[in-house]
């Protein structure tokens, strides 16, 4: 047996963190177990955990400290309520099954626990470790998470440690306000006047990125850290050079022209693949959009169907979504842009569009925040995807 299972419960300077191993005494894991308690480090070192003095906890477990101790503080949340609590939970774990058949004799526990430096509420410190020792057991038998579990979740939520959220659009429709500005004082008070909504994403335009460079995604990035900012480079040659430049500065997708060569494309879309960004293939005087798609040997993440500021008279190019689909045979996302108003939103959607790029619709309003509020209700979505810690599923 070799199993591995992890858990985060409680907040505040509290919060209990564990990672674990389970596995046979005669295996990998009693070979590393073995190890750890003969081979002392400083600052971690590791200790059985005992329920209370000589009475020692079944499996027989290992605590180890994450974070180096140093003060004598540590040292007695260590050897006090985290100890007890890691034992606590093994051995009510045992009372309850959820070692099942298993042979408690022949079995260790590699517990790694994280105490941050300035905890100081011994009663917390119990129960977040308790909490999450005992749902990181249950999770190692359970194997959690399965395949389908992970994929689902992945994008749904931050890491509450970070301090910030990398968003992903696994919930379309989406607007995109496109800010093909050139004015930073504009650019400021359009970017704190749109309203936070998950369902807003925000492109820093090519007008805007030719002026003051890609540096400026940092700029946008320090007004919205949350928010989901694409870079319009409009990639026509260096792919992945390019896409690289828009990674490095922040972005969250890059543009590349449909009007590039197949190999540059295909290079920025693999660039961007490899630094975690989402691709976008505009199709700005692309006359066949899905033959375009279906030639990549590796998809875009979106495909934009995109009409010019100066073509706004000519009709929407909503026809070819389905196509496209087909072409990219996987899950894609299709964006529609040029002159887009509120009174055609519901149409665009129907029509099978994801995101809606809106510009001077939003960016050129007198009241920037009202005017976005007016598309986003049309999406029919909520606001905010509320922050959440998941202990249990």
């Amino acid at each position: 047996m070799y199993l591995v299972g992890e858990a985060l419960v409680g907040d505040s300077a509290e919060l209990a963190h564990i990672d674990l191993i389970i596995g046979d005494k005669n295996g990998p894991a009693g070979t590393a177990f073995a190890n750890a308690l003969s081979q002392l480090s400083k600052g971690h070192t590791p200790l059985l955990a005992v329920v209370r003095p000589n009475l020692l906890a079944k499996p027989a477990t290992l605590v180890i400290p994450k974070v180096t101790i140093r003060k004598e503080t540590q040292v007695n949340q260590v050897f006090g309520p985290v100890q007890a609590a890691v034992a606590k939970a093994v051995a009510d774990s045992v009372e309850e099954g959820i070692f099942k058949d298993a042979d408690i004799e022949q079995l260790v526990i590699l517990a790694s626990v994280f105490i941050h430096p300035t905890a100081n509420d011994y009663n917390k410190l119990y129960r977040y470790n308790y909490g999450a020792m005992k749902l990181a057991i249950r999770r190692a038998f359970d194997k959690f998470p399965d395949a389908a579990t992970l994929l689902y979740e992945k994008d749904r939520q931050a890491h509450p440690i970070m301090g910030f959220k990398v968003q992903r659009l696994w919930d379309p429709p989406y607007l995109q306000v496109a800010m093909d500005l050139v004015d930073m004082n504009r650019i400021t008070s359009v970017i704190v006047s749109l309203p936070d909504n998950d369902h807003l994403i925000i492109e820093a335009g090519t007008p805007m990125i030719k002026k003051f460079g890609v540096e400026v995604i940092g700029q946008l990035r320090k007004l919205r850290p949350n928010a989901f900012i694409i870079a319009d480079l409009k990639i026509l040659d260096t792919g992945n050079l390019e896409a690289r430049m828009a990674s490095d500065a922040s972005a969250d997708a890059v543009v590349i022209s449909g009007l590039a060569p197949k190999e540059t494309m295909e290079k920025a879309i693999n660039e961007a693949k490899k630094t975690g960004i989402y691709s976008i293939v505009d199709m700005l005087n692309v006359p066949d959009p899905a033959k375009v798609v279906k030639q990549l040997t590796i998809k875009p993440d979106i495909v934009e169907l995109h009409r010019a500021i100066d073509a706004e008279g000519s009709d929407h190019r909503w026809g070819d979504i389905e196509a496209i689909r087909k072409a990219a045979g996987k899950k894609i996302l299709i964006a529609t842009a040029g002159g887009i108003k509120v009174d055609v939103v519901k149409t665009a959607l129907k029509a099978g569009a994801d995101i809606l790029v809106v510009g001077r619709a939003i960016t050129a309003s007198k009241d920037v925040h009202h005017a976005a509020e007016e598309f986003l209700e049309q999406l029919s979505k909520e606001d905010i995807d509320q922050f959440r810690v998941i202990t249990d599923f």
